[in-house]
């Protein structure tokens, strides 16, 4: 299940009337260049939809002024859209009803998917552009051997966030399997400190020991997202049953901050800083959201990947960015101008523009891109494990079956209602709708 579309960035995550057929050519812009856009252009002015958080809206302004400053003949202007599931429904009914903006901003993995892709978005398979893509990229944007998006954003990892201060006050390390990661929390809690923060208030943070849990279950069976996807592999049986065990098990241990079933994402990120908690199961894109609320949050707060059985194995869940597409409603003049901003946005430059609106929470998926100095410290260590390649891609991103149910279903398990088994059961029948929808075999 991809949660991305929940969260205000792209984690998190992604995860948006009919335009007038032009009379034009698509080639009255001038000829394609060597970057994928036009070498010349009319006075054409297209919009660019994203959601409306600062992590998404601030940087896609970035962008977009730095690229009508140097880009004569075409102005991108930026529309807005709600986050979470009411964004999600206004992607799918401007495609659906024709009413897309020229250019707009979604997930890319399984949520992407579900856009009917070959339908709905103009291919960019052929482009130059697409040069300027890293090949890890384009799998998360590829459906029936077309590639639809460029990334827009930061690659993510889906871990731990924790309190350095409270780690050395009381002498630990950072965990590399579940049974360390446990012992810790029993120290912690023995020194008054909420050892994990939940914030089921906000009910889809409640999936990360699930999903950031993907790491272990491919170490332990690298084929289980084919199997899993040909209906041959299960969330109730091992090894993905131990993400749904472990958000019971802390559960169960006593671990939890005691507002775990109202409290949001800012109280916990807030909790994390002051360090009456010590360790918040997270996506990366929310260092963003916690370095302002202290003068040392930037640097007192880590990252580390979830651990699992077996410290040889031990690395990360990671989360490709979202991505920008153009839908197949961009024709004519638009269409060459979109191609030409998207070009744009596969450069250097354009993440350097993201960069400065924005602290960077991941790298960059654009050849060539590179990140700034004084990082805050989660990003340098999300960094370590991209660098040494020392990850695994979300499952959402080796799958295009998700279900809608179950940040509802990880809320249960992770408040103590239902057992992990149940609940890795009830997910199971949860995805069968959306694989048979998808045509899948074996569904």
């Amino acid at each position: 299940m991809s949660f991305r579309k929940r969260v205000p960035v792209a984690l998190a995550a992604g995860l948006a009337g009919v335009l007038a057929l032009s009379a034009c050519t698509a080639g009255s812009l001038g000829t394609s260049s060597s970057s994928g856009g036009p070498t010349s252009a009319a006075n054409v002015t297209i919009t660019l939809l994203t959601d409306n958080s600062d992590q998404t809206a601030k940087p896609a302004q970035a962008m977009i002024d730095a690229f009508n400053a140097t880009n004569a003949g075409v102005t991108v202007k930026l529309e807005t859209r709600a986050q979470g599931t009411d964004g999600d429904n206004v992607v799918k009914t401007k495609l659906a009803t024709g009413d897309m903006a020229d250019v707009f901003q979604y997930n890319s993995g399984s949520l992407f998917q579900a856009l009917d892709p070959a339908k709905n978005i103009v291919p960019l398979t052929d482009e130059a552009l697409m040069g300027n893509v890293q090949d890890a990229f384009k799998s998360s944007v590829t459906a029936g051997g077309q590639v639809y998006g460029v990334p827009f954003g930061q690659a993510m990892g889906g871990g731990i966030l924790y309190n350095k201060k409270v780690f050395a006050d009381l002498g630990l390390q950072v965990p590399k399997t579940w049974a360390e990661f446990m012992a810790n929390n029993a120290k912690i809690k023995a020194a008054g400190i909420d050892p994990v923060i939940q914030t089921y208030g906000e009910t889809w943070t409640s999936q990360l020991f699930v999903l950031a849990d993907f790491h272990n279950v491919t170490a332990a069976q690298p084929d289980w997202a084919e199997k899993y996807t040909a209906n041959q592999a299960k969330y109730v049986d091992e090894p993905a049953i131990k993400g749904f065990q472990r958000l019971e098990e802390v559960k169960k241990a006593g671990y939890l901050n005691k507002d775990f079933a109202s409290a949001k994402l800012t109280q916990g990120l807030q909790k994390l800083v002051k360090g009456t908690g010590a360790q918040y199961p997270m996506l990366t894109f929310a260092v963003s959201a916690y370095t302002g609320m202290s003068d040392d949050a930037a640097a007192n707060i880590g990252f580390f990947a979830q651990p699992g059985d077996d410290a040889a194995s031990y690395g990360l869940t990671a989360w490709s960015p979202g991505a920008l597409y153009i839908p197949t409603t961009t024709t004519g003049d638009k269409l060459a101008a979109a191609k030409k901003f998207l070009a744009w946005v596969a450069t250097p430059e354009a993440c350097d523009a993201q960069s400065k609106a924005i602290t960077p929470t991941g790298p960059y998926m654009i050849k060539g891109a590179t990140l700034p100095d004084g990082l805050p410290t989660a990003v340098t260590d999300l960094k370590a494990f991209i660098d040494e390649g020392n990850n695994s891609p979300a499952l959402e991103f080796l799958s295009p079956i998700k279900g809608p149910n179950l940040e509802k279903i990880t809320v249960e398990v992770g408040s103590g209602i239902t057992s992990a088994a149940d609940g890795a059961k009830r997910y199971d029948e949860d995805v069968k709708k959306q694989a048979q929808q998808l045509g899948l075999e074996g569904w």
